[in-house]
């Protein structure tokens, strides 16, 4: 049995309806198990957290950066908002302990929990909200998520730039190359492929990245090309 109150602690809110903190830990999948439970998954509350998150997140940067406009502040935010700052945030939270999930989902440890643990995020934010009101579920988002993020790095550093769009630009102003990509191995059947792809600037290779889609093994690639240029 999981005991959700050791979560209300570390993230420093008590709910008035505990059913409404479990239900936004329920993952879809654990409704598979245990279709007789009577409880219903995290979904709705996650639509209703991203709503919140992004106004206050807007309000946020809007504040902060009062001489930006509309499209830096647009690009801004999605740095904030992201699955990836999400999941970190998550993981920092610790809601990996708590998700209800199906026992195949338990074992994932990929891309896929990652995206499960920012749904999650915002699922416990739209459960917050309802439950406690928008001031609280600002003051969480706050503390939990804007917090740890050193925001004005990520403005000064380009890192709201999606990672192939923000290499490719570094790429083009130091070396006068655009970087190009090249699927080197495809593994598993074609319903569930995994990709390697690597990505050259010139005839070099860089960095060899993996995902679920090339489109996601590119960007992983980018971001560990990045790493290995130190840019």
């Amino acid at each position: 049995m999981i005991d959700f109150s050791q979560f209300e602690k570390k993230a420093d809110v008590v709910f008035k309806d505990k059913m409404l903190l479990k239900q936004a830990f329920l993952h879809r999948s654990y409704l598979n198990e245990n279709k007789n439970s009577g409880l219903a998954h995290n979904e709705r509350l996650e639509f209703l957290g991203d709503a919140v998150l992004e106004l206050v997140a807007t309000d946020f940067l809007f504040k902060r950066y009062p001489k930006k406009n509309e499209g830096e502040l647009t690009s801004y935010r999605a740095a904030l908002v992201n699955t990836q700052s999400l999941s970190k945030a998550s993981t920092e939270l610790g809601i990996n302990e708590y998700l209800l999930l199906s026992k195949g989902e338990a074992k994932d440890t990929g891309r896929a929990r990652l995206i499960i643990l920012a749904d999650a995020m915002e699922a416990v934010i739209g459960a917050i909200y309802l439950d406690r009101g928008y001031i609280s579920a600002k003051k969480f988002i706050e503390k939990n998520i804007f917090e740890f993020m050193d925001i004005d790095e990520i403005v000064r550093k380009k890192l709201w730039m999606d990672s192939k769009s923000n290499f490719q630009e570094k790429a083009q102003d130091k070396t006068g190359f655009t970087p190009s990509y090249k699927t080197i191995k495809e593994t598993g059947p074609d319903h569930s492929k995994h990709f390697f792809m690597a990505v050259f600037v010139g005839d070099k290779q860089v960095a060899i990245g993996e995902g679920e889609s090339k489109q996601e093994a590119e960007q992983d690639a980018a971001e560990k090309a990045l790493a290995v240029k130190g840019w």
